[in-house]
Order: C-alpha cells, then sequence, then structure tokens
C-alpha cells in the first residue's frame, strides 16, 4: 500500500487483498468515505433495505462461500439495527466482519445525539470490538480479519469515526493473515487413566459418528466418508453441517435435534460409543443426555464440557479421521439392515400427521427438493418449517443448506438467500420460510428484482407464529400475539418486480414449480399449508 492513502482507501485496499468482492451496506454520513473508496477498488456495495439484513446477507454469504462476510452501518441507530445479525454470525461460527461509522473524534467524548459506545454494545456479541485509527489501519485489519476466521470463528467489529475515514494512514502495510482452517497438528489428550482412541473404537459395538459444523469447515468429507464406511459406522450430522456427509448415502443417519428429534435422541442412546468429529454444542436444542462415552475430536478442546470425554484428539478434523481409518483393524459394526431399518423409522416419523388432501408442510418441502438440481443452495430462516427441511432437505455436500442454528434468529432466510446467489451466482438457490419471517424481510425481495436474481422464495403460509403458538396450546393459553393477519403475497410480489404464484394443493405446487428451468426473475411461491402436521411432529 502506498503511504498517500487516506485511512478509509487503506481500508479498502485491505479488504481488496483478502479476497472481499461484496460489502452489504445501509449508508450515513460517516461511512460515504468507506463506501466510495471500495467501489473505486471494484468491491461491490450492495444496499440492503435495513442494517439488520445486511449482516443476514455478510452471514449467507459468508456460510455459501466460506469467505469473510462483510457489513456496513452508518452510526446510532445503524450500528444498533445491524446487531442482531452480528450476534447471529457469531454464534453460528460464521466469519464476519461488520463496520460501524461514528461521529468526529473531537465530538464524541461529550456529544449525545446518535452516540453509542460501540464497545459496550458489541463486545458481549462478537470475538472482538476494535477501532479503526490512522496510525494503525493495516495492524487493526489484520487483526480484524485473523480473529473472525480462526477457529471458532466468529464476529469481529470495527469502528471508524467520520473524521478519520479521510485522515492519511500513516500504517498502510496489509499483508493477508491466514484466513482458513489453519489447523495441522495432531495431540491426543486424555483423562488420567483414559483410553486411547483406538482402545475407545476396538471395544465399541454400536458406536456412531456425530459430525458438526467444525468438521464442514475442515473439509473433511472424504476422509469422514471414509472413515464411515472402513468401520460400517452410521453417521448423524448437525442442522448447519448438513451435506458434509452426502444424505443419499446408506450410512447417513439423519439430522439431530431437528423434526423426529427424540428418533435421533434413541438412536444415540442406544450407541455405546459417539465420535464426535467437529460437533458444536452451540447446535443443541435438546440438553445432553447421552450416557455412552465420547471420543472428541475438534480443532479445539473440549471446553464446553457438554458432554465428557476421557479422549479427545485435537487439531486437523479431517486428518484425524483419515488416521483412524488407516488405522482400523477390526470388524464392521453396523450392518446394512440394521442402519436401514433405523432410517426407515426416521422416514415414518418424519411423514406422520400428513392430512390427506391438504397441503402439508412436508408435501413443499418434497415437490421443491424433487423441482430444482442436486447442488441448489437451499437457505431455511426460523420456524416450524425450519425443523422439518432440516431433516427432509436432502443435501449432498457441505454447504448445500444455510441455516441459522446456533442464534437460530427469525429474519435469515430471504436475505441469506439473497446473498448466496451474488456469491454463487452459478448455483440454483431457493429460500424456505414462514409466514412471520418473511414479514419481517419481504421487502428485500426488491433488492433480489433489481439485481436480476433469480431466486425462488417459497413461504410456508399458515397464518401463525406456530412454534409459540403450540407451546401456548400445550399450555392451555390462548393464542397471544402469535396470530399473523393474511396477506395476498402475488401481490406484493407484482409490487416488487417479481413473479408470484399461490399454491394451495400439491398440484398447484408442482404446477408453479415445473416453470423453474426459464425463470429470469425472483418468484415468490404463496404455499398455504395446513400446520395440523407441526402438532404430530412437535
Amino acid at each position: 500500500m502506498s503511504d498517500s492513502l487516506n485511512t478509509a482507501e487503506a481500508m479498502a485496499d485491505s479488504l481488496a487483498a483478502a479476497g472481499v468482492s461484496q460489502i452489504f451496506a445501509y449508508p450515513g454520513d460517516p461511512i460515504i468515505e468507506l463506501m466510495e473508496r471500495s467501489r473505486a477498488r471494484g468491491l461491490d456495495v450492495v444496499l440492503a433495505r435495513r442494517e439488520g439484513t445486511a449482516a443476514f446477507m455478510a452471514e449467507g454469504y459468508a456460510m455459501a462461500t466460506g469467505n469473510v462476510g462483510v457489513c456496513l452501518s452508518t452510526l446510532g441507530p445503524g450500528s444498533t439495527a445491524m446487531v442482531n445479525g452480528v450476534a447471529a454470525a457469531n454464534v453460528d461460527r460464521v466469519p464476519m466482519l461488520a463496520i460501524s461509522g461514528q461521529i468526529e473524534t473531537a465530538r464524541e467524548p461529550y456529544f449525545t445525539h446518535q452516540v453509542v459506545d460501540h464497545k459496550l454494545l458489541y463486545t458481549p456479541i462478537t470475538k472482538w470490538a476494535g477501532r479503526v485509527e490512522a496510525s494503525a489501519v493495516g495492524t487493526t485489519m489484520r487483526k480484524a480479519l485473523s480473529l473472525a476466521t480462526a477457529e471458532r470463528p466468529g464476529a469481529v467489529h470495527l469502528t471508524i469515526a467520520g473524521d478519520t475515514s479521510k485522515r492519511p494512514a500513516t500504517d498502510t502495510t496489509f499483508s493477508v493473515p491466514p484466513m482458513g482452517a489453519a489447523v495441522t497438528t495432531l495431540s491426543v489428550r486424555r483423562s488420567p487413566g483414559g483410553a486411547d482412541p483406538q482402545a475407545m473404537l476396538a471395544r465399541a459395538k454400536r458406536p456412531v459418528l456425530l459430525v458438526g459444523i467444525a468438521a464442514m469447515r475442515a473439509q473433511a468429507t472424504e476422509e469422514l466418508v471414509r472413515f464411515a464406511e472402513t468401520a460400517s459406522i452410521p453417521v448423524v450430522v448437525s442442522p448447519m453441517s448438513k451435506g458434509v456427509f452426502p444424505e443419499d448415502h446408506p450410512l447417513f443417519a439423519g439430522v439431530l435435534d431437528m423434526a423426529c428429534n427424540q428418533i435421533l435422541w434413541d438412536f444415540l442412546g442406544d450407541a455405546d460409543l459417539v465420535v464426535a468429529a467437529g460437533f458444536d454444542a452451540v447446535e443443541l436444542i435438546k440438553p445432553w443426555s447421552v450416557k455412552a462415552p465420547v471420543l472428541h475430536i475438534d480443532a479445539t478442546p473440549n471446553t464446553d464440557q457438554i458432554y465428557a470425554s476421557e479422549c479427545e484428539c485435537v487439531g486437523d478434523i479431517g486428518a484425524i479421521l483419515g488416521w483412524l481409518a488407516d488405522e482400523w483393524s477390526g470388524q464392521p459394526r453396523w450392518s446394512d439392515a440394521d442402519v436401514r431399518a433405523h432410517r426407515e423409522r426416521l422416514r415414518s416419523a418424519y411423514y406422520s400427521g400428513r392430512v390427506t388432501g391438504s397441503l402439508n408442510p412436508t408435501d413443499v418441502v418434497d415437490s421443491v427438493r424433487a423441482a430444482v438440481p442436486r447442488d441448489t443452495i437451499a437457505t431455511s430462516d426460523v420456524g416450524s418449517h425450519k425443523l422439518l427441511v432440516g431433516q427432509g432437505w436432502q443435501t449432498y455436500e457441505p454447504r448445500g443448506l444455510l441455516m441459522t442454528n446456533g442464534l437460530s434468529s427469525m429474519g435469515f432466510g430471504v436475505p441469506a438467500a439473497i446473498a448466496a446467489k451474488i456469491a454463487r451466482p452459478d448455483r440454483p438457490v431457493v429460500a424456505m420460510v414462514g409466514d412471520g419471517g418473511f414479514a419481517m424481510t419481504a421487502t428485500e425481495v426488491r433488492l433480489a428484482s433489481a439485481l436480476g436474481l433469480p431466486v425462488v422464495f417459497v413461504v410456508f403460509v399458515d397464518g401463525s407464529l406456530n412454534r409459540i403458538e403450540l407451546k401456548q396450546m400445550t399450555a392451555g393459553y390462548a393464542s397471544t400475539a402469535t396470530r399473523i393477519e393474511d396477506m395476498d403475497l402475488v401481490a406484493l410480489a407484482g409490487a416488487m418486480h417479481c413473479d408470484g404464484v399461490r399454491a394451495e394443493s400439491q398440484a398447484d405446487l408442482e404446477r408453479a414449480l415445473a416453470d423453474l428451468p426459464g425463470l429470469t426473475r425472483p418468484l415468490v411461491i404463496e404455499a398455504r399449508v395446513d400446520p395440523s402436521q407441526y402438532e404430530s411432529q412437535f
């Protein structure tokens, strides 16, 4: 970098050097300079319809690519509105750099209008809340990007004052820090008297692999499949790691804590060893209740202690699984018939509660999955439909289904789908959202239209915040603040220059989906589902 750069130019150069191509933003006075300098360097500054969805777009972009996502807000209400999406990325273990403008430095110590202490605001929900100064731009950007992407990845927030942006930068030296899965070593940690990994596997008769998002980040799929096949061990995955083990594989055993969750917990409960490979307890919805010993395999030690593990293999997850496969000398542990019987129980439970003659939520999942190509990227919002999508949407490769299951925040599905399509224009993208989540973010669909993105937005319409209403019903309470007024989503789609169609039956839905190959602009599908199936599922 040249010493003649101003601070905003040095920041933009750092982002470009780190491979950032998009910034998702909602502008304000203090960040105009950074936006302009970013634009001049070829970075695409994408206008979201509010700061919260800009952050969700950055998270979706990072999920779809594995790269850091970047979002930008102004001061005051802009910085507070961005909080939820930043917190989601941090808890979901997604690398994000969030930047907010601030009032000029001379007034910040005493002025109150639109002044919020960003360090106090963002410290609890990020890995670091820092500040950019002209004297330390390169160093600060290196630290921010390194922290955001290091295990476990998460969000970093930076503040830049409006007058700092134009100040000459005196620290412009920037070299791209390691930003991938950099763990290449292996250490085996054991409790006093604890067994080694091979001994634990040798004595297990019914082991189960439980695989999570760290294995996906480590790109461990090849070695995971090899180890599972070598030892004939069934594989259960966490929701955000769907696709890390192909779901059409005979050893695939389901998704934990989604629909039919008791079937999966019973399956783990019958195991005599759980091999937890990159499993992150942040995704647990139900408390850990498995009595079997756990062999912990991860890039980080078992500091969560959600489960006890007498042996921990810490390092490159793929390399560890490959090592275990190479060292395997026992007989296959599970028969094809045993795994097949479990899969049939899971499938039967998944379809329980279907209402004949109605459009059921599982009908929507099945019809959409059947209509789109194998490599389609799907996003899921939060709600009752998410649990069915999480279990039933067949995923064949990592990053094929994007969802927030750490913070589990509504409002993720629509902006994440838009960002995924921006990131991967070569892949079809479909968003699976409830009517509650869609109501929060519907206007972002206009952005998809303006950008010419043929994203399919499938809205599960049942007029309810169903997950909460079901709990009210169980408690014998009235449906207070959980009913959603009816909306004409077809008309809304037309007003935002999108195609729209209403489906009240599976036949309607399949007719709408038949035209997907020729789609040239966003499509909103108003799928009017019968929520009765949710009651039997949950």
